[in-house]
């Protein structure tokens, strides 16, 4: 009898040696909380920060996130004035006072004006790849960089001491260079030309007919020369100092590019959520994606995988490495077991692309261990006091 109870302790310890010997296969969502916080060794080639997010670094991501708006970046501005370019075409109307002796007297009856009126209008003519105009008795003149009203005062000094009394008008006749191209998801792509109105980033989008998808989906980007900035057309709506004046040569791109981040490890559901351009903060984020599971999660494991930009922060792990393209891979870590930080995780901004991991508990994988050993043991006890 006490042989064959050696004999089934023998068994029961040997499958349980098994079992510890293959803890390591145990099926797990991913890393627990502690492999997460080695992982910013300053040995770690691939130089992971981890960076406890706090009221402080959450004021200064959004700061920083402020800081690329339209208004800080391509600047309010002042109202647009019409500027002559190279293609563009012109039309010069000169008055001289009685007796005129320079230019003869023209009737214009077609132009709107009166019988004997002295007035010469000149043909039609297009700014020269010079940037130059030919006026007769005042030659060439440079239009192209001055406003209509500048140029009239150059032909008017030029003719002066020649015509009596000389007036001038110039207006554009055909505006090919003063226009802000809108292209992406809208209605019909279109070049809208500039006026002295001063149209404005929503006068651009109206031109082309409005966007085709829901406002909130929607991300603005308005190219001028070197400078690219971005921001949900949300935005520009409700904040009136975004709905920025155009300059010439703008370009204003809609683009449709839903924002999602992915949840992973002990949340209610892991998959990729979709959110709106507008964005959403941390706490919206784990809402969507069924929360923390009672069961398995750790409340002081809750991270955000993101790559950021290299001064965006402070980081605590020298020297900072950073990828190809200047990003630092960081790991925000969040510890819900501490009330104040669900304050910061309504003001913590998500990025696209994020990545939301939620670890096991650490007595989740306890429990998930003991079930391995006694699904293994359990068994072969019960089978040997069968035989027995």
């Amino acid at each position: 009898m006490l042989r064959v109870k050696s004999g089934i302790a023998s068994i029961a310890f040997g499958a349980i040696a098994i079992a510890l010997s293959g803890c390591s296969a145990i099926p797990t969502s991913g890393p627990g909380r502690s492999a997460v916080e080695q992982s910013a060794q300053p040995n770690n080639p691939t130089g992971i920060q981890i960076v406890d997010v706090t009221d402080d670094v959450a004021r200064r991501l959004h700061s920083e996130r402020g800081s690329s708006d339209f208004s800080s970046t391509l600047g309010e501005g002042v109202a647009f004035q019409q500027q002559l370019g190279v293609g563009d075409t012109i039309e010069v109307s000169i008055w001289e006072a009685p007796p005129a002796t320079l230019f003869s007297t023209i009737q214009a009856d077609a132009k709107g004006l009166s019988a004997g009126s002295h007035v010469t209008v000149l043909p039609d003519q297009t700014i020269d790849g010079a940037g130059m105009v030919s006026v007769p008795f005042a030659g060439a003149v440079k239009a192209a960089g001055l406003t209509p009203m500048q140029l009239q005062r150059v032909i008017v000094e030029r003719l002066s001491g020649m015509a009596h009394d000389p007036q001038v008008l110039v207006k554009l006749a055909r505006n090919v260079t003063s226009y802000v191209t809108v292209v992406g998801d809208v209605s019909g792509s279109t070049r809208m030309p500039l006026t002295a109105r001063g149209e404005r980033l929503l006068d651009a989008l109206a031109t082309a007919g409005g966007v085709r998808q829901p406002v909130d989906k929607i991300t603005l980007q308005v190219t001028r020369g070197r400078t690219v900035a971005s921001m949900p057309l949300e935005t520009v709506i409700r904040d009136p100092r975004q709905n920025i004046p155009l300059r010439a040569g703008d370009v204003v791109t809609a683009l449709f590019q839903p924002y999602s981040f992915t949840a992973l490890g002990a949340t209610g559901k892991s998959e990729e959520v979709n959110f709106e351009a507008q964005g959403i903060t941390l706490a919206q984020a784990l809402a969507r994606a069924g929360g923390l599971q009672d069961s398995r999660s750790d409340a002081q494991g809750v991270f955000i995988f993101r790559m950021e930009d290299a001064g965006a922060l402070k980081w605590p792990t020298s020297p900072v490495r950073t990828t190809a393209d200047g990003k630092v891979p960081v790991i925000y870590r969040f510890n819900l077991r501490d009330p104040n930080t669900f304050f910061v995780a309504q003001s913590f901004v998500m990025d696209n692309k994020d990545l939301l991991y939620v670890s096991n508990a650490p007595i989740a994988e306890v429990q998930k261990f003991l079930n391995v050993i006694f699904s293994v043991a359990y068994p072969i006890i019960t089978g040997v006091q069968t035989f027995k």
